[in-house]
Order: structure tokens, then C-alpha cells, then sequence
């Protein structure tokens, strides 16, 4: 990732201040006023992409404060958590609920199964319309479930590998010390 875009989402992140100041978070405000909660290390930063992806995934409304609570105790990035949890928005929501539905209907194999209901004659009407309702609500809030679990492990997996990466190649493209002392001719 280029500096430019690292400027951009430091830029788009909430501030410490901000959090202290939110109306929603005045009762525990005051464990969000911890440093170690806003730095970028390489523990912290997995940590707050995959609670991120596991706030934003399993709760529709309130995910950035899910997020927020679950970083304190384990000491992740609450900034990055609070912002990855946009990966869910009411842009990309059309696609999450068709791939939620297609990874519940997978685990769960509900289009092999053929179900019999033990009341046949109530599969008329609107009770057939809200039994199927349902059904699909019910598949589809597994799939929420896998998603997120899925993808804050592949999450904190890749947001390791790219911390190790960045850091190795900043370690690379610095000179070196003997170099720095040694005069130029």
C-alpha cells in the first residue's frame, strides 16, 4: 500500500477525542483514553481487522460500537476495527445477503434435503409464503454467522502477512547503518 492511501485511512479513522466525546460511549469512555488501544503495532492491527470483519458481518446496525467493545479487552486497534467494519454498508449489503444465503444453503445443504412437512395442508396461503421467509431468514443469518467467523480468521491472517510484509520492506529500503557512516566520495 502506498503512503498516500495509509494517509487517507489514518484520515478517515475516528479519533481518540471523537470516541471520548460520542454520546453512546460516555459510561466507558474512559477506557478508550488508553494509547496502547490507538497504536499500529503488529499484534494490535490483526487484531482490530478481524474484529472488524466479525463486527460488520454479525450485527446489521451498531457494528463500529460491537467493534469498539470488543477491542478493549483484547487490546486491538480501535480504530482500524471501527473502520473495517464498513466492509458491510448499505452499498455492498445486496451482495453480502445473496452470499450469506449461498454459504448458509452450502453448510446447511438445504436444497439437497426435500422436507415433508408433518402439516401438509397448512403449505397453503401465506403461511407457505412465511414458512419459506423463514427458512431463507434462518439460512441466510447462518451464513451472517460463518461469514464472520470466516472472515475475521482470513482477516487476521492477511492483515499479519501484509504487516510483516510492509515492515520487512521498510527494514529493506532503509540504508543500512554502515553505510550511513561511511563518508560519500
Amino acid at each position: 500500500m502506498s503512503e498516500r492511501k495509509i494517509s487517507w485511512i489514518k484520515a478517515k479513522m475516528p479519533s481518540r477525542d471523537s470516541m471520548l466525546e460520542n454520546r453512546w460511549l460516555a459510561p466507558i469512555a474512559h477506557r478508550f483514553s488508553h494509547s496502547e488501544l490507538w497504536r499500529f503495532t503488529r499484534r494490535s492491527v490483526p487484531r482490530g481487522v478481524a474484529l472488524g470483519l466479525f463486527a460488520g458481518f454479525i450485527v446489521p446496525v451498531g457494528q463500529i460500537f460491537l467493534a469498539a467493545f470488543l477491542a478493549l479487552p483484547v487490546r486491538a486497534n480501535v480504530p482500524l476495527a471501527a473502520l473495517v467494519t464498513f466492509v458491510t454498508n448499505p452499498f455492498t449489503l445486496p451482495f453480502w445477503l445473496v452470499a450469506a444465503n449461498r454459504v448458509g444453503t452450502f453448510a446447511l445443504m438445504t436444497g439437497v434435503v426435500e422436507s415433508n412437512p408433518v402439516g401438509g395442508g397448512i403449505e397453503s396461503g401465506w403461511w407457505d409464503r412465511f414458512g419459506w421467509f423463514l427458512e431463507t431468514a434462518g439460512v441466510t443469518a447462518f451464513g451472517f454467522g460463518l461469514l464472520s467467523v470466516i472472515s475475521s480468521a482470513l482477516g487476521y491472517v492477511v492483515a499479519s502477512l501484509a504487516w510483516r510484509f510492509l515492515v520487512a520492506r521498510r527494514w529493506h529500503r532503509r540504508p543500512s547503518r554502515f553505510a550511513r557512516l561511511t563518508p560519500a566520495e
